[in-house]
């Protein structure tokens, strides 16, 4: 199935222009969101997590319980194409292999046992450390796996882009070390600790 972006190019005129800007402000609106919201939620629940009244597994619980009914409504309204964007198909019609990939990959390995790994990461490290290590993983591994699994293209810019990603994971992982070696107004950033939360 093709996404509205994909589907909106494939059309001619005026009318491709209208529907292709419409889409591609919602999806950056979308996505802009979308990183508020675990931004926020990260803080909150590494501050949570480093008070040591609560463990990870506890936290994932939580999360999972108060999103469910969300998510419930939310399905029922977008079956029916209530909320102004696109009708999503009922579970009811999802084939076999559909639900495989559904209940394998998103809902075991990306939905439990990551979030599980991430939650026991908030709760030994910092946020800012750990979130964009794992957010920057992702998409690699997403990257490499179109093009080993799913035949997808290689290009130099992808290339190229998974070598910048990976250099920043580096930096990260060895933040600590480096900010022994820099100047100390340079080594500020790496060695303060967020405390509006704390």
């Amino acid at each position: 199935m093709r996404s509205t972006l994909q589907h909106c190019w494939a059309r001619g005129g005026p009318a491709r222009s209208r529907v292709c800007n419409n889409a591609g402000m919602k999806a950056i609106l979308f996505a802009i969101l979308a990183g508020l919201c675990w931004g926020i939620g990260e803080a909150c629940t590494r501050s949570a997590l480093h008070a040591g009244r609560i463990g990870p597994i506890s936290a994932i619980t939580v999360r999972s319980l108060v999103a469910i009914p969300l998510l419930v409504a939310t399905y029922w309204l977008m079956t029916r194409g209530t909320v102004g964007l696109k009708v999503e198909p009922p579970l009811a019609q999802v084939d076999g292999a559909t639900w495989a990939k559904l209940v394998l990959g998103s809902g075991l390995v990306a939905g439990a046992v990551a979030m599980i790994c991430f939650y026991i990461a908030l709760s030994l490290g910092e946020v800012s450390v750990v979130k964009p290590i794992a957010f920057s993983i992702a998409p690699v591994v997403g990257v490499l796996l179109g093009w080993l699994v799913l035949g997808e293209s290689m290009d130099a810019r992808k290339a190229i882009a998974i070598g910048l990603i990976v250099t920043g994971v580096l930096v990260l992982t060895t933040s600590g070390k480096l900010a022994g070696t820099l100047p100390p107004a340079a080594g500020v950033g790496a060695e303060s600790e967020p405390t509006g939360l704390r």
